[in-house]
Protein backbone atom coordinates (compact mmCIF):
# COMPACT_ATOMS: atom_id res chain seq x y z
CA UNK A 1 0.00 0.00 0.00
CA UNK A 2 1.17 3.55 -0.62
CA UNK A 3 2.95 5.65 2.00
CA UNK A 4 0.68 6.96 4.73
CA UNK A 5 0.20 10.73 4.61
CA UNK A 6 0.77 13.08 7.50
CA UNK A 7 -1.56 15.63 8.97
CA UNK A 8 -1.43 19.10 7.42
CA UNK A 9 -2.85 22.57 7.75
CA UNK A 10 -6.33 22.58 6.23
CA UNK A 11 -8.54 25.43 5.13
CA UNK A 12 -12.25 25.64 5.79
CA UNK A 13 -12.78 24.84 2.12
CA UNK A 14 -10.71 21.66 2.53
CA UNK A 15 -12.73 20.60 5.53
CA UNK A 16 -16.07 21.24 3.85
CA UNK A 17 -15.25 19.48 0.57
CA UNK A 18 -13.59 16.51 2.28
CA UNK A 19 -16.49 16.13 4.73
CA UNK A 20 -19.11 16.43 2.00
CA UNK A 21 -17.38 13.83 -0.18
CA UNK A 22 -16.94 11.44 2.72
CA UNK A 23 -20.65 11.59 3.54
CA UNK A 24 -21.63 11.34 -0.12
CA UNK A 25 -19.49 8.27 -0.74
CA UNK A 26 -20.72 6.56 2.43
CA UNK A 27 -24.37 7.05 1.45
CA UNK A 28 -24.30 6.49 -2.31
CA UNK A 29 -21.62 3.88 -3.04
CA UNK A 30 -23.19 0.96 -1.07
CA UNK A 31 -26.46 1.60 -2.91
CA UNK A 32 -24.74 1.75 -6.30
CA UNK A 33 -22.93 -1.49 -5.50
CA UNK A 34 -26.21 -3.30 -4.89
CA UNK A 35 -27.60 -1.98 -8.17
CA UNK A 36 -24.44 -2.98 -10.06
CA UNK A 37 -24.62 -6.50 -8.67
CA UNK A 38 -28.24 -6.89 -9.76
CA UNK A 39 -27.34 -5.80 -13.28
CA UNK A 40 -23.98 -7.52 -13.82
CA UNK A 41 -23.11 -10.19 -11.23
CA UNK A 42 -24.49 -13.11 -13.25
CA UNK A 43 -21.90 -12.48 -15.95
CA UNK A 44 -19.24 -13.65 -13.48
CA UNK A 45 -20.84 -16.96 -12.46
CA UNK A 46 -18.62 -19.19 -14.62
CA UNK A 47 -15.26 -19.67 -12.83
CA UNK A 48 -13.67 -21.06 -15.99
CA UNK A 49 -14.36 -18.22 -18.41
CA UNK A 50 -11.53 -16.29 -20.07
CA UNK A 51 -12.81 -12.71 -19.80
CA UNK A 52 -11.19 -9.61 -21.25
CA UNK A 53 -9.06 -7.85 -18.64
CA UNK A 54 -8.35 -4.13 -19.08
CA UNK A 55 -5.06 -2.99 -17.60
CA UNK A 56 -5.22 0.72 -16.72
CA UNK A 57 -1.98 2.73 -16.64
CA UNK A 58 -1.85 6.49 -15.99
CA UNK A 59 1.41 8.11 -17.08
CA UNK A 60 3.17 11.42 -17.50
CA UNK A 61 6.40 11.98 -19.46
CA UNK A 62 8.09 8.70 -18.63
CA UNK A 63 8.01 7.19 -22.08
CA UNK A 64 11.11 4.97 -21.99
CA UNK A 65 10.50 3.79 -18.42
CA UNK A 66 6.83 3.12 -19.18
CA UNK A 67 7.84 0.92 -22.13
CA UNK A 68 10.61 -0.85 -20.22
CA UNK A 69 8.58 -1.67 -17.14
CA UNK A 70 4.77 -1.57 -17.24
CA UNK A 71 4.22 -2.15 -20.96
CA UNK A 72 6.77 -4.95 -21.26
CA UNK A 73 5.47 -6.86 -18.25
CA UNK A 74 1.79 -6.47 -19.21
CA UNK A 75 2.17 -7.54 -22.84
CA UNK A 76 4.21 -10.61 -21.84
CA UNK A 77 1.62 -11.98 -19.41
CA UNK A 78 0.74 -15.69 -19.52
CA UNK A 79 -2.91 -14.60 -19.72
CA UNK A 80 -3.34 -13.04 -23.15
CA UNK A 81 -6.97 -11.85 -23.32
CA UNK A 82 -6.13 -8.31 -22.24
CA UNK A 83 -6.25 -4.73 -23.40
CA UNK A 84 -3.64 -2.28 -22.18
CA UNK A 85 -5.28 1.12 -21.69
CA UNK A 86 -2.62 3.81 -21.21
CA UNK A 87 -3.75 7.35 -20.42
CA UNK A 88 -1.28 10.20 -20.72
CA UNK A 89 -1.76 13.12 -18.36
CA UNK A 90 -1.18 15.51 -21.28
CA UNK A 91 2.25 14.01 -22.00
CA UNK A 92 4.61 16.35 -23.81
CA UNK A 93 7.54 13.95 -24.30
CA UNK A 94 7.88 11.10 -26.83
CA UNK A 95 5.47 8.74 -25.07
CA UNK A 96 3.02 8.69 -27.99
CA UNK A 97 5.75 8.02 -30.56
CA UNK A 98 7.29 5.20 -28.51
CA UNK A 99 3.93 3.52 -27.98
CA UNK A 100 3.10 3.82 -31.69
CA UNK A 101 6.13 1.67 -32.46
CA UNK A 102 4.62 -1.25 -30.53
CA UNK A 103 2.57 -3.26 -33.00
CA UNK A 104 0.29 -5.02 -30.57
CA UNK A 105 -3.46 -4.51 -31.12
CA UNK A 106 -4.11 -4.95 -27.42
CA UNK A 107 -2.46 -1.60 -26.63
CA UNK A 108 -4.51 1.61 -26.63
CA UNK A 109 -3.23 5.09 -25.82
CA UNK A 110 -5.15 8.26 -25.13
CA UNK A 111 -3.41 11.51 -24.21
CA UNK A 112 -5.53 13.95 -22.22
CA UNK A 113 -5.81 17.30 -24.05
CA UNK A 114 -4.88 19.22 -20.87
CA UNK A 115 -3.68 18.65 -17.33
CA UNK A 116 -6.17 19.04 -14.50
CA UNK A 117 -4.62 20.21 -11.24
CA UNK A 118 -7.30 21.00 -8.72
CA UNK A 119 -4.83 20.75 -5.85
CA UNK A 120 -2.36 23.10 -4.23
CA UNK A 121 0.75 22.47 -6.24
CA UNK A 122 3.31 20.82 -4.03
CA UNK A 123 5.32 17.67 -4.62
CA UNK A 124 3.53 16.03 -1.69
CA UNK A 125 0.06 16.84 -3.07
CA UNK A 126 1.07 15.54 -6.49
CA UNK A 127 2.01 12.26 -4.88
CA UNK A 128 -1.33 12.15 -3.06
CA UNK A 129 -3.55 12.77 -6.09
CA UNK A 130 -1.59 13.53 -9.28
CA UNK A 131 -2.54 10.39 -11.21
CA UNK A 132 -6.21 10.31 -10.25
CA UNK A 133 -7.58 12.12 -13.31
CA UNK A 134 -5.87 9.95 -15.98
CA UNK A 135 -6.63 6.80 -13.96
CA UNK A 136 -10.32 7.73 -13.90
CA UNK A 137 -10.24 8.27 -17.67
CA UNK A 138 -8.66 4.85 -18.13
CA UNK A 139 -11.49 3.21 -16.19
CA UNK A 140 -14.03 5.15 -18.24
CA UNK A 141 -12.56 3.82 -21.51
CA UNK A 142 -11.99 0.26 -20.26
CA UNK A 143 -13.83 -2.44 -22.23
CA UNK A 144 -12.90 -5.45 -20.11
CA UNK A 145 -15.00 -7.46 -17.71
CA UNK A 146 -12.19 -7.05 -15.19
CA UNK A 147 -9.92 -4.08 -14.49
CA UNK A 148 -6.31 -4.29 -13.35
CA UNK A 149 -4.03 -1.44 -12.32
CA UNK A 150 -0.31 -0.96 -12.63
CA UNK A 151 1.77 2.19 -12.24
CA UNK A 152 3.91 3.13 -15.22
CA UNK A 153 7.17 2.45 -13.34
CA UNK A 154 6.13 -0.86 -11.75
CA UNK A 155 6.35 -4.40 -13.11
CA UNK A 156 4.40 -7.61 -12.69
CA UNK A 157 5.23 -11.26 -12.32
CA UNK A 158 4.65 -13.06 -15.67
CA UNK A 159 1.53 -14.81 -14.31
CA UNK A 160 0.17 -11.80 -12.43
CA UNK A 161 -3.21 -11.62 -14.20
CA UNK A 162 -3.66 -15.37 -14.46
CA UNK A 163 -3.09 -15.95 -10.73
CA UNK A 164 -5.21 -13.04 -9.51
CA UNK A 165 -8.05 -13.77 -11.94
CA UNK A 166 -8.28 -17.47 -11.04
CA UNK A 167 -8.11 -16.59 -7.35
CA UNK A 168 -10.94 -14.08 -7.77
CA UNK A 169 -13.08 -16.45 -9.84
CA UNK A 170 -12.68 -19.40 -7.50
CA UNK A 171 -13.46 -17.31 -4.42
CA UNK A 172 -16.23 -15.28 -6.04
CA UNK A 173 -14.39 -12.12 -5.02
CA UNK A 174 -15.18 -8.77 -6.59
CA UNK A 175 -11.80 -7.22 -5.72
CA UNK A 176 -8.49 -8.97 -5.13
CA UNK A 177 -4.92 -7.87 -4.45
CA UNK A 178 -1.68 -9.46 -3.27
CA UNK A 179 1.87 -9.12 -2.05
CA UNK A 180 4.49 -7.04 -3.82
CA UNK A 181 8.23 -6.67 -3.51
CA UNK A 182 9.80 -3.25 -3.10
CA UNK A 183 13.34 -1.88 -2.96
CA UNK A 184 14.49 0.97 -0.72
CA UNK A 185 18.13 2.00 -0.48
CA UNK A 186 19.34 -1.24 -2.03
CA UNK A 187 17.33 -3.53 0.23
CA UNK A 188 14.39 -5.55 -1.04
CA UNK A 189 11.49 -6.77 1.04
CA UNK A 190 8.07 -8.30 0.49
CA UNK A 191 5.28 -5.91 1.45
CA UNK A 192 2.21 -7.45 3.01
CA UNK A 193 -1.29 -6.09 2.65
CA UNK A 194 -2.76 -3.68 5.19
CA UNK A 195 -5.94 -4.52 7.04
CA UNK A 196 -8.81 -2.33 5.88
CA UNK A 197 -9.50 -1.24 9.46
CA UNK A 198 -5.87 -0.85 10.52
CA UNK A 199 -5.61 2.25 12.75
CA UNK A 200 -2.53 3.20 10.71
CA UNK A 201 -4.94 4.11 7.91
CA UNK A 202 -8.23 4.80 9.65
CA UNK A 203 -7.09 6.58 12.83
CA UNK A 204 -9.80 4.59 14.58
CA UNK A 205 -8.90 1.92 17.18
CA UNK A 206 -10.23 -1.57 16.46
CA UNK A 207 -11.74 -3.43 19.39
CA UNK A 208 -10.56 -7.03 19.60
CA UNK A 209 -9.12 -8.89 16.61
CA UNK A 210 -9.12 -7.05 13.30
CA UNK A 211 -10.55 -9.56 10.82
CA UNK A 212 -11.07 -7.01 8.03
CA UNK A 213 -9.61 -8.05 4.66
CA UNK A 214 -6.04 -7.23 3.71
CA UNK A 215 -5.48 -4.85 0.80
CA UNK A 216 -2.29 -4.86 -1.27
CA UNK A 217 -0.62 -2.06 -3.21
CA UNK A 218 -2.40 -0.55 -6.20
CA UNK A 219 -0.24 -2.40 -8.74
CA UNK A 220 -1.65 -5.68 -7.40
CA UNK A 221 -5.33 -4.74 -7.80
CA UNK A 222 -7.79 -6.68 -9.95
CA UNK A 223 -11.52 -6.03 -9.72
CA UNK A 224 -14.81 -6.49 -11.56
CA UNK A 225 -15.46 -3.69 -14.00
CA UNK A 226 -18.88 -2.89 -12.56
CA UNK A 227 -17.03 -1.38 -9.59
CA UNK A 228 -15.68 1.45 -11.70
CA UNK A 229 -18.49 3.73 -10.56
CA UNK A 230 -16.18 4.15 -7.56
CA UNK A 231 -13.72 6.61 -9.09
CA UNK A 232 -10.56 7.99 -7.62
CA UNK A 233 -11.29 10.98 -5.42
CA UNK A 234 -9.55 14.01 -6.98
CA UNK A 235 -10.05 15.89 -3.73
CA UNK A 236 -8.48 13.32 -1.42
CA UNK A 237 -5.52 15.66 -0.84
CA UNK A 238 -7.89 17.90 1.14
CA UNK A 239 -8.47 15.24 3.81
CA UNK A 240 -6.83 15.26 7.21
CA UNK A 241 -5.83 11.61 6.88
CA UNK A 242 -5.57 8.94 4.18
CA UNK A 243 -4.82 11.53 1.55
CA UNK A 244 -3.32 9.10 -0.98
CA UNK A 245 -5.66 8.42 -3.90
CA UNK A 246 -5.35 4.62 -3.93
CA UNK A 247 -5.69 4.32 -0.15
CA UNK A 248 -8.80 6.52 -0.26
CA UNK A 249 -10.39 4.37 -2.97
CA UNK A 250 -9.52 1.01 -1.42
CA UNK A 251 -11.04 1.97 1.92
CA UNK A 252 -14.20 3.18 0.18
CA UNK A 253 -14.38 -0.12 -1.71
CA UNK A 254 -14.23 -1.97 1.58
CA UNK A 255 -16.71 0.39 3.21
CA UNK A 256 -19.23 -0.14 0.42
CA UNK A 257 -19.28 -3.88 1.14
CA UNK A 258 -17.31 -5.22 -1.84
CA UNK A 259 -16.25 -8.87 -1.47
CA UNK A 260 -12.46 -8.66 -1.16
CA UNK A 261 -9.77 -11.33 -1.28
CA UNK A 262 -6.02 -11.27 -0.72
CA UNK A 263 -3.57 -13.55 -2.53
CA UNK A 264 -0.59 -14.35 -0.33
CA UNK A 265 1.87 -14.39 -3.24
CA UNK A 266 4.18 -11.78 -4.77
CA UNK A 267 2.63 -10.55 -8.01
CA UNK A 268 4.28 -7.14 -8.53
CA UNK A 269 7.57 -5.30 -8.10
CA UNK A 270 8.03 -1.67 -7.04
CA UNK A 271 11.60 -0.58 -7.74
CA UNK A 272 13.36 2.80 -7.68
CA UNK A 273 13.34 4.80 -10.89
CA UNK A 274 16.68 5.45 -12.62
CA UNK A 275 18.74 7.88 -10.56
CA UNK A 276 16.66 7.33 -7.41
CA UNK A 277 17.32 5.16 -4.37
CA UNK A 278 13.86 4.60 -2.91
CA UNK A 279 10.20 4.47 -3.88
CA UNK A 280 6.90 6.10 -3.00
CA UNK A 281 6.58 9.43 -1.23
CA UNK A 282 10.04 8.92 0.22
CA UNK A 283 11.53 9.03 -3.29
CA UNK A 284 9.53 12.15 -4.11
CA UNK A 285 10.89 13.94 -1.06
CA UNK A 286 14.47 12.82 -1.75
CA UNK A 287 14.27 14.24 -5.29
CA UNK A 288 12.01 17.21 -4.62
CA UNK A 289 13.92 19.69 -6.80
CA UNK A 290 13.74 17.35 -9.80
CA UNK A 291 10.04 16.75 -9.22
CA UNK A 292 9.39 20.49 -8.99
CA UNK A 293 10.94 20.86 -12.44
CA UNK A 294 9.30 17.76 -13.94
CA UNK A 295 5.78 18.72 -12.86
CA UNK A 296 6.38 22.46 -13.38
CA UNK A 297 5.26 23.50 -9.93
CA UNK A 298 5.82 27.01 -8.70
CA UNK A 299 8.75 27.06 -6.29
Amino acid sequence: MSDSPSTHARTMEDRFIAGFNSSRFALIEPLLLRIARLKHARAYDDPHQEPLVTVCVPTYNRGPLLIERAVASVLSQTYSNIELMIIGDHCSDNTAELLAEIKDPRLRFYNLPSRSRNYRQTVENHWFVGGATPANKAMELARGQWIARVDDDDTWSPDHIEKLLRFAQQGQYEFVSGLYEEERFGERKVVDGVRALDPYYTRRPVAGVDDSPKIGGVSTWLYRSYLRFMRYNVNCWRKEWNRVWDVDLSLRIHGAGVRMGFLDEVVAYVLPRPGETSVGLEAYKLTESEKLEMYKFEK
